[in-house]
């Protein structure tokens, strides 16, 4: 019950809760200012290869399938847990963009597949929410789909 109200709490303030082992936390330097938003800014460089108001996509710098986009809002969100309702816009955009960069490259019939990790166990590597879209090979299963033996 103590636990209940003090998430309640917490999650009705402005205090953000990361669950992140502190080594993680210590390396990855979750504060304003990722490597998104300085590419955002044109203070690092980039391949761009879409960007309107509010949505930027570029190449990542290490590919991991044959097509591999990332695409990011320019908004500086950390993670999707904090997201708020006013994100909806910028976050459907995601899609949006997603779906014409995968046209575009030739991908969209073939098939791609979209990924946003969140936090330590997914990978997340920088604190700014961003879309990976991967696509021209096939990609297999995401986990491990074997069974338990009883």
């Amino acid at each position: 019950m103590h636990r209940i109200i003090i998430f309640l709490i917490l999650s009705m303030s402005n205090i953000k809760i990361y669950s992140q082992s502190s080594d993680y936390k210590k390396e990855k330097k979750i504060n304003e200012g990722s490597v998104f938003t300085k590419i955002i800014k044109r203070e690092l460089p980039a391949k761009i290869v879409y960007e309107d108001d509010d949505v930027i996509s570029f190449l990542p710098l290490k590919l991991q399938a044959p097509t591999h986009l990332l695409i990011v809002p320019k908004k500086e969100i950390y993670t999707i847990n904090d997201i708020t309702e006013a994100d909806t816009n910028v976050l459907g955009k995601l899609f949006l963009v997603a779906k014409k960069l995968a046209k575009e490259y030739g991908v969209s019939e073939s098939g791609y597949r979209l990924t946003i990790n969140v936090n330590e166990d997914s990978g997340q590597s920088v604190f700014h929410i961003h879309m990976h879209l991967l696509a021209g090979k096939k990609l297999g299963n995401m986990t491990s789909s074997k069974k338990k033996k009883n």
